[in-house]
């Protein structure tokens, strides 16, 4: 078995690949084995691999299982003590893995943990995807220490403090072989976004911990797939976080939950019609909505396998206020200024 694995899932990012990977084999090599799991790509992946980056072990999957399942199925082929899942377009730097994998011996009760996520393009500013770590409020709107809606903040050293987080974000998302399996891994139905969430809930439902390590930094491109504005992302996201709450949360708070969803979900919706004049958006809301609506029986038997192994209820991590009420009402637009 080895010690550390570091897996870069990749379609069709040749480019990206050819950019930052060399990075994360000057960096890595001594502490960990990377793989590139291949999601059937149609482009100059496979060849440049073979031809460029020989180091490197490949994994080719049979066709494109989305984010969650690709990574489902290619670590089900590794045998290591700890899977690093990392996106094709993180630049990663001298003596980034040292303090991740120094915590996570030092901490058992730590199945998972990130480093800090700074912008490829604005060096002393936080990165969106996951910042200093990633919490979510009642209502299961994400944030991130840095990073709250679209109000990203610089990086002063104000979140470098090691943290008990609610999700790592799984650009750079470090986790324990045996916590991923018996979590369940990735749910593959979600196809892309809100699945690293999702896990760490279930991580933290059975009595797990999530942590950010800010002594280790990496660098992120962001929206490498999907572009920020683009209604596949608005849909999935939407139906992803819906069923992400309707999975996990308990069950005295759930029927609330989703009632005020109802009513945030549709106060959005014509948000992006009436202000935006984002008819795309407007209709991915609505789908998701639709979406969530007809499969919600498909997760009934997950929903009661949870919450019959639920070992903890109240996360704190989980921010018992409405995001929206501080961000849009109480101005509070940092996290070091929210009130939970």
């Amino acid at each position: 078995m080895d010690k550390l694995a570091i897996v870069i899932l990749n379609w069709n990012g040749a480019d990206m690949l050819l950019k930052y990977l060399p990075s994360v084999l000057r960096y890595s090599s001594d502490d960990a084995v990377v793989y590139v799991a291949d999601n059937a790509s149609t482009d100059d992946s496979l060849r440049l691999l073979r031809d460029e980056f020989g180091r490197c072990r490949i994994i080719e999957l049979d066709r494109n299982w989305g984010f969650a399942d690709g990574y489902n199925k290619a670590l089900a082929q590794i045998d290591a003590e700890y899977y690093l899942l990392l996106n094709s377009d993180i630049e990663v730097v001298e003596g980034w893995l040292i303090p991740l994998i120094r915590f996570m011996d030092a901490t058992p009760e730590a199945a998972a943990c990130q480093p800090k996520l700074l912008s490829v393009f604005e060096r002393d500013s936080f990165e969106y995807a996951g910042a200093s770590g990633g919490y979510i409020d009642r209502y299961g709107y994400p944030f991130c220490r840095g990073r709250i809606f679209d109000t990203v903040e610089k990086d002063n050293g104000q979140y470098d403090s090691v943290a008990e987080i609610f999700w790592a974000s799984g650009a750079a998302l470090m986790i324990r072989k045996d916590d991923f399996w018996n979590a369940g891994g990735l749910d593959g139905r979600f196809f892309a976004h809100n699945e690293e969430i999702d896990l760490c809930w279930r991580l933290h439902i059975l009595g797990r911990k999530v942590y950010c390590v800010p002594d280790s930094k990496v660098y992120h491109v962001g929206g490498g797939t999907l572009p920020k504005a683009n209604p596949m992302k608005t849909f999935l996201n939407f139906r992803n976080n819906l069923t992400m709450l309707y999975k996990c949360l308990p069950d005295d708070e759930l029927g609330h939950v989703m009632r005020v969803r109802c009513v945030l979900d549709w106060l959005a919706a014509f948000e992006m019609l009436l202000l935006k004049r984002n008819v795309a958006d407007f209709k991915a809301v609505l789908r998701a909505r639709r979406a969530f609506s007809k499969w919600k029986k498909d997760f009934y038997d997950d929903r009661q396998r949870i919450q019959n192994t639920r070992i903890v209820k109240k996360i704190p991590e989980q921010f018992g206020c409405s995001l929206l009420w501080q961000y849009y009402v109480k101005g509070r637009k940092k996290f070091i200024s929210l009130k939970p």
